[in-house]
C-alpha cells in the first residue's frame, strides 16, 4: 500500500538542496547507486524509498529517523504527527535505526566541519581525486561519496580519514573513534518477522545501535523529563573573568604568586559565543575585587528571573580551598557565591537550573600521566593555581550544576595564547552536542574524556574536570 502522494510532497516542498543532499547520503546503503544518481528531488528520493519497501503505509520510521538526523523536527511534528522524544525511543530499540554506525559518523562529520577545514580537506586531496570533484561548490558530503567510489574510505578502511582528520584537527577523529567505540559498529539484518509482511525481498542491513549523539547514554536516563528551555532569552549567562591581578601583588607577601592569568580572555570570548548561541544574555564583568564579585553577584540574585528557564555563572579566577580570589586578592567562598542562588534566597530561579562553571586548580599536586593516555600534547602549559574544591561547594537543595576543571587538590592548565583546557573543550563541545540535543551531563562527560586525554608537554602532568550536580531532570540546550 503506497503513502498518501500528498504527505511526501507536502514534506518534500519544506526541504531543500543541502537537506536533499543530507537524506540521500544517510540512504547511500539502502539504495543502488543509479537510484541515487537520478534522484533529483526529496519526493523523488521518497519514491525510491517506497520501491525499496523502506516507506509504506502504517511504517514511517525510516523518513522519521532521516528528518530527525537533518534536524527538521518541525516537519516530524506538523507531518508525522511525531516528536523528537518518540524517534529517539524508536532509535533505541533493538533494530530500530536504519542508518548504520558508520553513515551516522560520517554525516557528523560533515556537520562538524568548518569552511576552513573543508578548504584543508580539498588541498590534502588534490593528488588522491579529480580536481573535477575538488571545486568551491564541492561539500564534505561529496569528498566523503568521492572516497568511498574511489576506494579509500570504508567501514573498515579508515586509515586515509584519520591521517586527513589528525593533520586538519585531531577532534574531528577523536570524535569519529569515539563513536565507533560506543556503536561497536555492529550492523543486524533485518528478518521477514522485524519487517513485517511487505512483499519486499530480502533484508537490508541497518544499525543494531541507536545513533544518539557521540558521547550520550544510551539508556533509560534519555527518558527522563528534561528542564523546560524555551524562553528567549534561556537566561543570563554572567562571566566573572579576572585577569589582572596587580592588585593583590601590591598587597601582602602571601599574594606574590597570583601572577596576571593570560588566556582567560581566550577563554571568555569562547563563552560568551557559545552561550549567544543558546539563546542566553552574556554578562561580563572583568577583574572584580573581592567585594566587587559579591556586590555583582547581588545584582543578579536581585533581578526578575520569572520569564527565564536557567541561570549560568561562569568564574575565571585564582583561589584556594573552597574559595575564589578578587584581583585585590582578598577571598570569596565559592559557597557563597552558589548559596546567593537557592531558591530561599533567589525565589524566581525556583525550580530552574542553576549552573556554575568554574574554571580553577583545586590544590596544588600534579596528576600524573600513564603511556596509554599520552595521545593528546598542549605545549605552553602555564600551571594555575586557583581553586581547591570541596563538595560544600554545592548546595544541598536540587537543580544545581557546578563544574569543576580539575579534581580536589589538584592544579589545572591554562595556555597563554589558547586558554584553558577545560573552558576551551566545555565551549568546543556545546557547540558541538547542544545543536544534537544531547544533555549536559552527557556533554560534560565527553569533556572529562577530551581533557583527560591531553598532557602537558613541558611536565608530562595531566588533567581530569570533575561535575557535581543536583539535577531532577535532564539539562538540554536547544539552539531552536
Amino acid at each position: 500500500m503506497e503513502l498518501p502522494r500528498g504527505l511526501l510532497l507536502a514534506v518534500s516542498d519544506e526541504l531543500d538542496r543541502a537537506e536533499l543532499a543530507a537524506l540521500k547520503f544517510l540512504s547511500r546503503d539502502h539504495l543502488l547507486g543509479r537510484k541515487l544518481e537520478a534522484v533529483r528531488s526529496p519526493y523523488d528520493l521518497f519514491e525510491a524509498l517506497q520501491e525499496s519497501c523502506l516507506l509504506e503505509a502504517g511504517n514511517l520510521a525510516f523518513l522519521r529517523e532521516l528528518l530527525y538526523h537533518i534536524g527538521r523536527i518541525d516537519l516530524l511534528v506538523a507531518h508525522l504527527g511525531s516528536s523528537r522524544e518518540q524517534v529517539e525511543r524508536e532509535l533505541r530499540a533493538p533494530g530500530g535505526a536504519r542508518v548504520p554506525p558508520f553513515r551516522y559518523l560520517l554525516f557528523q562529520l560533515f556537520e562538524d566541519v568548518t569552511e576552513d577545514e573543508l578548504m584543508s580537506f580539498k588541498l590534502l586531496l588534490v593528488n588522491e581525486l579529480p580536481k573535477s570533484k575538488l571545486t568551491r561548490e564541492t561539500t564534505m558530503l561529496d569528498i566523503l561519496i568521492e572516497m568511498e567510489k574511489k576506494g579509500l574510505l570504508g567501514k573498515d578502511n579508515l586509515s586515509m580519514l584519520k591521517s586527513l582528520c589528525e593533520k586538519i584537527n585531531i577532534s574531528l577523529w577523536n570524535r569519529i573513534e569515539d563513536g565507533l567505540k560506543l556503536f561497536g559498529q555492529e550492523e543486524v539484518l533485518i528478518t521477514e518477522e522485524q519487517r513485517g509482511s511487505t512483499g519486499c525481498p530480502g533484508g537490508h542491513l541497518v544499525s543494531s545501535a541507536a545513533p544518539g549523539p557521540l558521547g550520550s547514554f544510551n539508556d533509560s536516563s534519555q527518558l527522563l523529563e528534561a528542564y523546560k528551555m524555551t524562553s528567549r532569552p534561556r537566561g543570563v549567562c554572567l562571566i566573572l573573568n579576572n585577569h589582572n591581578f596587580a592588585k593583590a601583588r601590591e598587597g601582602v607577601l602571601e599574594h606574590k604568586h597570583l601572577k596576571d592569568r593570560n588566556g582567560t580572555d581566550v577563554d571568555a570570548a569562547a563563552l560568551r559565543n557559545v552561550f549567544s548561541k543558546l539563546h542566553f544574555r552574556v554578562e561580563e564583568y572583568r577583574d572584580l575585587t573581592a567585594e566587587e564579585i559579591r556586590e555583582t553577584v547581588n545584582i543578579f540574585q536581585s533581578a526578575d528571573h520569572e520569564d527565564k528557564d536557567c541561570f549560568v555563572c561562569c568564574i575565571l579566577s585564582h583561589g584556594k580551598k573552597g574559595i575564589i580570589y578578587g584581583v585585590d586578592g582578598q577571598e570569596v567562598p565559592i559557597r557563597e557565591l552558589t548559596t546567593s542562588f537557592t531558591a530561599q534566597n533567589c525565589i524566581s530561579l525556583a525550580g530552574k537550573p542553576k549552573v556554575f562553571f568554574i574554571q580553577a586548580c583545586q590544590g596544588e599536586a600534579f596528576h600524573k600521566g600513564v603511556a596509554i593516555e599520552t595521545d593528546s600534547v598542549e605545549e605552553d602549559c602555564s600551571v594555575e593555581r586557583d581553586a581547591r574544591f570541596q563538595l560544600d561547594c554545592i548546595p544541598a537543595e536540587a537543580d544545581f550544576l557546578l563544574g569543576m576543571a580539575t579534581l580536589q587538590d589538584y592544579v589545572s592548565y591554562r595556555s597563554p595564547k589558547e586558554g584553558t583546557w577545560y573552558i576551551q573543550a566545555l565551549c568546543q563541545h556545546l557547540e558541538y552536542s547542544c545543536p544534537r540535543g544531547e544533555d549536559v551531563l552527557s556533554i560534560l562527560t565527553a569533556v572529562n574524556q577530551e581533557v583527560s586525554r591531553k598532557t602537558c608537554e613541558r611536565d608530562a602532568n595531566k588533567q581530569m574536570p570533575q561535575p557535581s550536580f543536583t539535577l531532577r531532570k535532564r539539562l538540554i540546550f536547544p539552539v531552536n
